[in-house]
């Protein structure tokens, strides 16, 4: 596998009891694993501030995501509700990461309202059933997010000749990852980001997203 695929941590990491998803604990734990970088959520607060975190009712992080790892890490930014696509866009502005990015969300309406506003940005839609790949089909999204049950060898080669870029998630099975990475997916977001790295890259690496 001369080009491996961009390692992702899903929420940062995943198997940890010690760490929080959608934490900078989670966040630096991925990259300290050697993660190329890592997928999170974004919500809207009562006031209308983005707000990392995957459900509701959670509480989350409100500090600055894209200041603090744009410099060293690919992110994959899930808008879960609609509305937060402006600030989102600006954010990017204000602070573009440096090693790629995408927005990315299930809602179809967000990502064209994200084209919409900027037909720059990479954008990703992602598919968790087989009616949601038929539409993905025909949204001007940059990567399919594709769930892992739905993924095989003839889709990763259809949705890459239509100029697709393929994540998929949520793989923690090391003979999963090989055989995706085998089909020529562009990227693997695990919640167990040691052996995902350890899959890949042999002995644990040091430390790389330490600046």
């Amino acid at each position: 596998m001369p080009n491996l695929p961009l390692l992702l941590g899903h929420r940062g990491t995943g198997f940890s009891a010690l760490v929080a998803k959608n934490s900078f604990a989670a966040f630096d734990t991925a990259l300290e694993h050697g993660c190329d970088g890592f997928e999170f959520d974004v919500r809207a607060t009562g006031c209308g501030r983005a707000l990392v975190c995957h459900d509701a009712t959670a509480r989350g992080i409100t500090e600055d995501v894209l200041k603090r790892y744009g410099p060293r890490a690919f992110l994959d930014i899930e808008l879960k509700v609609r509305g937060i696509e402006s600030k989102v866009l600006t954010a990017l502005r204000e602070c573009p990461p440096e090693h790629g990015f995408v927005a990315s969300s299930f809602i179809a309406d967000v990502v064209l309202d994200l084209q919409l506003r900027s037909a720059t940005i990479p954008t990703g839609i992602i598919c968790e059933k087989s009616g949601q790949l038929a539409r993905a089909r025909t949204l001007p999204a940059s990567f399919v997010i594709v769930h892992r049950s739905l993924l095989d060898r003839e889709l990763v080669r259809e949705l890459q000749d239509d100029g697709k870029k393929i994540l998929v998630w949520t793989v923690n099975d090391k003979d999963t990852m090989l055989r995706h990475a085998d089909w020529g997916v562009d990227g693997i977001i695990s919640d167990d980001t040691q052996l995902l790295v350890h899959t890949f890259h042999g002995e644990q690496p040091q430390s790389r997203g330490k600046t």
